[in-house]
């Protein structure tokens, strides 16, 4: 059975700096480890486990791979491997599929070799950058944002929240869109059509008026594009009653999707903005239009940090700043949220939801497909770790259809949609799921205790053999324990008990 959570291997190999080149495969004789890591970190150990040598090659090493790491001895590389061969390789139940046809899907009725798709962004904004896409395995690309208008780019432009290990979580930026001409990005479509022929190219455009955007999906149409994006949700684009400004007032969004549409006879995605309460009237509104489906989401507005110093937030120019984009892992939930609205909404059922926000690897892109996506954009996480991570985003998916014995990831679409409601009304409230204390992995931190009694219901103690005890008569189980528990060592109970208080246990 294919993991679901992958935060105990991430931390395993928490000092891994996934690097180019990887000095740990120049090292190993007798695999690639750099690769094995890689699907480690994105949620792939399954395939990793199932790509090993018959015979661990590890036993008795002298682990020259640790040794030639860029932080020497700071990465187990030795056991991380034993680890696949010992407790992950025993659990494969299924065999790595023979090929990718189970990926196989289409939008707006044009095929796609797999879901993944880079999104409009600094990402896909060249010919060389989206061939070298292409080539490593993504199914197409959105290009970046093509205008009329002259785009100069402030320094720096990016800024990051990261997490303990230096990964990015949250991702702020204050990019525009193309710095190319139109007849420059005219010419790289024509370039990647004629090489790329079976490749997908969805052109973003913005225009500045009803005949700019008639004219720019005029002229993606005749070069070469596959379908077309209309931006009506860049937050760096604001000024003038652009960008997200468009997106928040669905009478904009059909006015300037129809004008679009005399333009062309290509499937439009309208990719509408977060920075709304609700994104349906924007949806209809583009359905009204002529739109054939809808992108979401953009990123969302934001402001990351301010110096203590200088008294300026991030990113910093010549002592301005600016509310940019958010995106990253952290946005997922808020996508997430916005997909399910779409999905569920009647009257957008025959719309293509082409879904983004936070997708890192093969399970956060599952999430969104069960709730209704028919494919997925990436930019953030390539920014980050660059186009490989598509072969994992694939290989993971693709193990995953096959453990459920599906033949097409359509299958899955919109599967989790029943299970979301806008309000929490509709919940069961007369049972509890009382968590599960693990003995032999408890360390005797008290994180549990601490969190229980300062943020909780004061239902946990401490033993004299510092561990855990449960006051059942005051547990409500609300699962706080269960979430900040360093070393996972407290779970949910396998079942769910009826409204009552059992006696003092420490299990």
């Amino acid at each position: 059975m294919i993991a679901v959570n992958q935060t105990i291997a991430r931390s395993d190999m928490i000092h891994c700096a996934l690097c180019a080149d990887a000095p740990c495969d120049a090292a190993c004789e007798k695999m690639n480890p750099a690769g094995l890591l890689r699907s480690i970190w994105f949620a792939n150990e399954q395939t990793a486990a199932q790509r090993l040598p018959g015979k661990n090659p590890c036993l008795n090493c002298p682990a020259p791979c640790e040794q030639a790491c860029v932080r020497p001895k700071e990465v187990p590389v030795r056991a991380l491997i034993d680890r696949l061969y010992e407790q992950v390789m025993p659990e494969c139940e299924t065999p790595i599929p023979e090929n990718e046809d189970r990926l196989k899907c289409d939008l707006c009725g044009i095929p796609l070799e797999n879901p993944f798709l880079l999104s409009s962004s600094v990402v896909a904004s060249t010919y060389d950058m989206c061939a070298r896409a292409f080539e490593a395995g993504w199914a197409g690309v959105c290009f970046k944002t093509i205008c009329t208008m002259d785009i100069h780019e402030a320094s720096p432009r990016f800024s990051a929240i990261t997490g303990s290990d230096g990964s990015i979580i949250g991702f702020k930026n204050i990019e525009q869109l193309s710095d190319h001409s139109v007849a420059e990005n005219m010419e790289i479509f024509r370039r990647l059509k004629e090489k790329y022929p079976s490749k997908f190219i969805l052109a973003s455009i913005m225009g500045q008026n009803d005949a700019e955007w008639e004219e720019l999906a005029r002229l993606c149409e005749e070069n070469g594009a596959d379908a077309i994006e209309l931006n009506f949700s860049c937050p760096n684009m604001a000024e003038g009653g652009l960008g997200s400004d468009i997106g928040q007032v669905p009478e904009l969004v059909e006015r300037f999707t129809a004008a679009a549409r005399r333009g062309t006879k290509l499937p439009i995605l309208a990719k509408l903005t977060p920075n709304v309460a609700v994104m349906s009237p924007a949806a209809e509104a583009a359905l009204r239009g002529g739109a054939s489906g809808i992108a979401a989401i953009n990123t969302i507005k934001s402001i990351i940090g301010v110096n203590p110093h200088t008294y300026v937030s991030a990113p910093a120019v010549h002592g301005m700043s600016a509310v940019g984009g958010y995106s990253g892992n952290a946005v997922k939930p808020i996508a997430l949220r916005f997909i399910a609205e779409l999905g569920q909404n009647p009257k957008l059922k025959e719309m293509h939801l082409s879904a983004m926000g936070g997708v890192e690897t093969w399970q956060d892109a599952l999430e969104y497909i069960l709730l209704g996506a028919g494919s997925i954009q990436v930019t953030t996480a390539v920014m980050q770790y660059g186009y490989r991570i598509i072969d994992d985003l694939k290989a993971g998916l693709n193990l995953y259809l096959a453990e459920k014995d599906l033949s097409s990831v359509k299958e899955i679409r919109g599967l989790a949609l029943d299970s979301v409601s806008e309000t929490t009304d509709v919940l069961e409230r007369d049972t509890i799921v009382y968590p599960k204390f693990h003995r032999d992995r408890c360390i005797g931190c008290g994180r549990c205790m601490i969190s229980c009694a300062d943020g909780g219901h004061q239902a946990i103690r401490m033993a004299e053999d510092r561990k855990p005890v449960l006051d059942g008569k005051k547990c409500v189980g609300c699962h706080l324990c269960v979430l900040v528990c360093p070393e996972r060592a407290i779970t949910p109970a396998r079942k769910r008990l009826a409204l009552r208080h059992p006696e003092e246990t420490e299990t």
